[in-house]
């Protein structure tokens, strides 16, 4: 059995897959892929099943070491691939020899990158799902140097593409379609015009479970506060302070501060990519 073992991982590598479900009664989040969409590339060019498990790379940094041959991709912000000192390219099939060294460099643009790797990562699930839940501490720990990953069983199927071609990932502005609700009403008509007319920063106290923003403060039209309630990926809260939070994928699952409106789940990989100094500007989802 194949297995990929971590040189360095950079500010934050992860295991993770398409998340797990049907566990919000017990206070257990989704969690998965920040980027789904990225997630999903990656396996569907190895013809690995959708959920199979890859790691999802911060800011890039990561170096793997292939201990049996292997096949993987690299998938989402766009980072200098190199093999064993060489070049290679994003969004396209590499076959690591036993001892060959993966490593990838920091992204120009966005924030979170994916590698994969053909049988998947294959690690022990909990609740259903391989993925890391930074909040709840669930699923595998955050890797480090040393940490020495299993390669599952190789699909019968030979990887569909050689190279993907691929929209640019990450911007220095992004659009994000939101919906109002459900507590739109705990805030004045001055703060819907603000969220809506001005732009935000995504701050560096950002991570996987939510992109904090700084910009113009939204006013509350209540006092004091709500009886916690349920939330979901897209979710904008809104702390006392004024400046809103975007919820990503390990989110809380419940919350007591009031939900002035809520993000396309479309446009959720886009919020993923989102790296602090991003500009974010938020448009009605029409």
């Amino acid at each position: 059995m194949s297995s990929l073992e971590i040189v360095a991982t950079g500010p934050m590598t992860t295991v993770q897959d398409t998340g797990r479900f049907g566990h919000a009664a017990l206070g257990v989040g989704r969690s998965g892929a920040a980027d789904a969409r990225s997630h999903a590339l990656a396996n569907r060019v190895l013809a690995n099943p959708p959920e199979a498990a890859t790691l999802e790379v911060t800011l890039g940094g990561l170096r793997v070491r292939a201990r049996g041959p292997v096949t993987v991709t690299v998938t989402g912000a766009e980072t200098p691939v190199k093999v064993d000192g060489r070049g290679a390219a994003v969004n396209e099939v590499l076959h690591l020899p036993d001892g060959a060294e993966l490593s990838l460099g920091t992204p120009a643009r966005g924030l979170r990158t994916y590698l994969a790797v053909r049988g998947g990562i294959d690690v022990a699930p909990v609740l259903g799902s391989r993925s890391t839940d930074v909040l709840a501490g669930l699923g595998p720990d955050v890797l480090e140097p040393g940490d020495l990953l299993p390669v599952g069983p190789v699909p019968e199927d030979p990887p569909l593409l050689d190279h993907v071609p691929t929209a640019p990932i990450g911007a220095e502005e992004v659009r994000l379609r939101v919906r109002l609700g459900p507590r739109e009403d705990w805030f004045t008509e001055r703060a819907h015009r603000t969220l809506l007319d001005d732009a935000y920063e995504v701050t560096p106290r950002s991570d996987r479970v939510g992109a904090r923003l700084a910009g113009p403060v939204l006013e509350r039209s209540h006092e004091g506060e709500l009886p916690s309630e349920g939330m979901v990926p897209g979710a904008l809260q809104v702390p006392p302070d004024g400046e809103p939070v975007l919820f990503l994928a390990d989110h809380p699952v419940t919350g007591g501060y009031p939900v002035i409106a809520v993000v396309c789940s479309a446009d959720l990989p886009i919020a993923a990519q989102a790296r602090p100094g991003t500009r974010v500007r938020f448009v009605p989802w029409r």
